[in-house]
């Protein structure tokens, strides 16, 4: 089967070279656009269902050993985090496409946007199954650069300043990375993730420390995480309905999945599990704070984005296995809701003209089925029973609770709390756009949405549901996922078999 793995970034990747060379043909474009990601998850999950019966499975590129060839790995944390994306992805193509037969835009920017989608999915699945340092570098200067021209795309003034920002942030974040890739090799002699799980266990306690708070730092900025999250807010609201929700789904998962990564292969030693900790807090307060705050849906969920990190930072700093389970469960969970409430977001705009709380209203009446798909991820987001958040939250907090201290005692209040300032804003949202009398809104509003649209969302809509009685079932994944994760070696010994580090 490790001939699979190169799969999911090699096939996005051609899909968005045929999508370029047919630009004068959007129809083409979009059906190449959806087969190349139907088959990337078709892909993901036999890789799955290989990894979860029989280990890592790995692929050395041009048969070099490592630390010479570049190594892809899809374990069981890998490859269930391509089956997410490549489910989130697909649907939130299939939305910016009935978007953009709604709005007749049968040319530019739609002529651009698929390939520069699909090479935003090769980054994000080249960044999962990265076997190394290097090449994790390189899958997040991949899907950077393509979010560069998404989160312009159509080039407003708007869009313009506030993407700047964005690119700005994401080269800071990129410079440190590379800089610490850099430190790593000169004090190991390698990249190599497997490698480097051995090697820099006899570093010094200084050097180690240096190239851990380096990596946190750059990961920490990706994942939009306190006090490094500031240009969140400001970034994502701009964009299009699809752009904002698979970067508010994906890119900051990335960030999350490379801490996870990095801090339980080659930093078990938890020297960092208290400022981890202390961080979890703030940004979950932080967050949600700043959401209750906000009178524009799309900035409101932005923040909500924000805070929710908080809960799978929490997770990695408890670092037990129950912890780490309930991490990566929130993970799955929070890709899912968290995109499917921005496209949510959208058909609001679509069909009310605004999503500004101040100038829309009454959409309970004129768009019933509208508030059943905003209500139910709401409900979900908000860890309502017996929604999949209540699961992942409630595992985190019992996780907490048994972890016992100070400082896990105080992030379960701290998660609590938030979880029902969560409530809070969510229901806020459905009071005021969706109960209240109907106001006019600036734009002109759409009497009919496009049913491609709806149908994906209603899809995204679905699965977050569906993760609740399948919950037994993913729970048992991510538990045998957090068990490889804190043992290391069937990572180390899928990638280095038999050999010496």
């Amino acid at each position: 089967m490790s001939y699979l793995v190169p799969l999911p970034v090699v096939v996005p990747l051609l899909g968005a070279a045929l999508t370029l060379l047919l630009a004068p043909w959007p129809g083409w474009q979009r059906m190449i656009s959806v087969l190349a990601l139907a088959a990337t998850l078709t892909v993901a999950a036999v890789l799955l269902v290989e990894a979860y019966r029989h280990g890592p499975v790995v692929v050395r590129i041009g048969a070099w050993p490592p630390p010479v060839g570049i190594v892809l790995v899809a374990d069981q944390l890998a490859a269930l985090l391509l089956v997410v994306s490549a489910a989130v992805t697909l649907c939130v193509l299939l939305y910016s496409i009935g978007q953009g037969q709604g709005d007749n835009l049968e040319k530019a920017p739609v002529s651009i946007y698929h390939p520069t989608y699909l090479v935003l999915t090769a980054g994000v699945t080249n960044a999962f199954l990265a076997g190394d340092l290097f090449n994790l570098f390189v899958g997040f200067e991949i899907l950077l650069a393509a979010s560069y021209v998404l989160i312009t795309l159509g080039g407003t003034e708007v869009r313009i300043r506030t993407g700047s920002t964005y690119v700005l942030v994401s080269i800071l974040s990129s410079m440190i990375f590379l800089s610490a890739v850099g430190l790593v090799y000169l004090a190991t002699g390698t990249v190599n993730l497997a490698q480097l799980a051995a090697r820099l266990d006899a570093l010094p306690q200084g050097v180690r420390l240096i190239l851990e708070l380096m990596l946190l730092l750059a990961f920490a900025i990706k994942a939009a995480v306190f006090p490094v999250s500031a240009w969140l807010p400001d970034s994502y609201p701009t964009a299009p309905a699809p752009v904002t929700a698979v970067f508010a789904g994906l890119l900051t998962k990335v960030g999350v999945y490379a801490i996870i990564r990095t801090e339980t292969l080659l930093f078990p030693d938890g020297r960092m599990d208290g400022l981890l900790m202390v961080v979890a807090g703030l940004t979950m307060l932080v967050g949600i704070l700043g959401a209750v705050a906000q009178s524009d849906i799309k900035r409101l969920f932005s923040f909500t984005l924000v805070s929710h990190i908080g809960y799978m930072i929490f997770g990695v700093a408890l670092a037990t296995a129950a912890a780490l389970s309930a991490a990566i469960f929130y993970v799955v969970h929070h890709i899912t809701i968290q995109t499917t409430l921005f496209l949510v977001a959208g058909l609001v705009e679509e069909r009310a003209g605004s999503t500004d709380l101040r100038r829309i209203g009454g959409l309970a009446r004129a768009a019933p089925l509208l508030g059943v798909l905003f209500f139910l991820p709401a409900m979900n987001l908000a860890g309502i029973p017996p929604f999949s958040g209540f699961l992942g939250k409630l595992g985190l907090l019992q996780a907490g609770a048994a972890e016992g201290g100070t400082l896990p005692w105080t992030l379960v209040a701290v998660g609590t709390l938030t979880s029902l300032l969560t409530l809070y804003v969510a229901s806020r949202v459905w009071n005021i756009a969706f109960w209240r009398a109907p106001r006019m809104a600036t734009a002109e509003p759409r009497v009919r949405l496009p049913v491609l649209m709806v149908g994906a969302t209603t899809a995204l809509v679905a699965l977050g549901v569906a993760l609740t009685p399948v919950g037994g079932p993913l729970f048992s994944v991510t538990a045998d996922a957090a068990d490889d994760l804190r043992q290391r070696t069937p990572y180390v010994e899928a990638v280095l078999p038999g050999g010496t580090p």
